[in-house]
């Protein structure tokens, strides 16, 4: 399970707005790190991320909370969001050629079917996410909100 520090910075019902402390493992100046940090500060924003989360922990605004992600999100989430594209990508530019007469039309169709299988691997992806597989706040751990 991957875990990681935040600020609680907004709370509605169940859910708390957090923005997190720090940013990946720790060790992006280290000699064993990956180098995500140096990528990161090349090509992110350096705003700070927040992040819904559940709050199971009933934490308040201004509380640091350890918030946990559920084993293998991280991967399903690259599957969806990477391969399901592709795949329809492909088939989509497949059945796009398969439709077309002989011909310079057919890499147009090619091209509009892989198009459009493109687009809809990202609206199935996009449409298929759900609250399931969400970050959870399991504990405070420091409280700032007198509680």
């Amino acid at each position: 399970m991957l875990e990681m520090r935040a600020i609680v910075t907004e709370t509605v019902s169940d859910e708390a707005t957090v923005q997190v402390l720090g940013s990946g493992c720790g060790h992006c100046n280290s000699e064993g790190g990956c180098g995500s940090g140096t990528l990161s500060k090349l090509f992110c924003s350096t705003k700070p991320r927040r992040f819904v989360v559940r709050n199971q922990v009933g934490a308040k605004v201004g509380d640091e909370v350890q918030v946990s992600l559920p084993d293998g999100i991280l991967l399903r989430g690259a599957l969806k969001l990477y391969v399901l594209p592709l795949v329809l990508l492909l088939a989509g530019g497949i059945a796009g050629a398969a439709l077309a007469s002989e011909g310079v039309s057919r890499d147009m169709y090619a091209v509009t079917g892989a198009v459009a299988g493109l687009l809809s691997g990202f609206a199935i992806a996009k449409l298929s996410s759900s609250g399931a597989g969400r970050a959870v706040a399991t504990s405070i751990l420091a409280s700032n909100s007198g509680h």
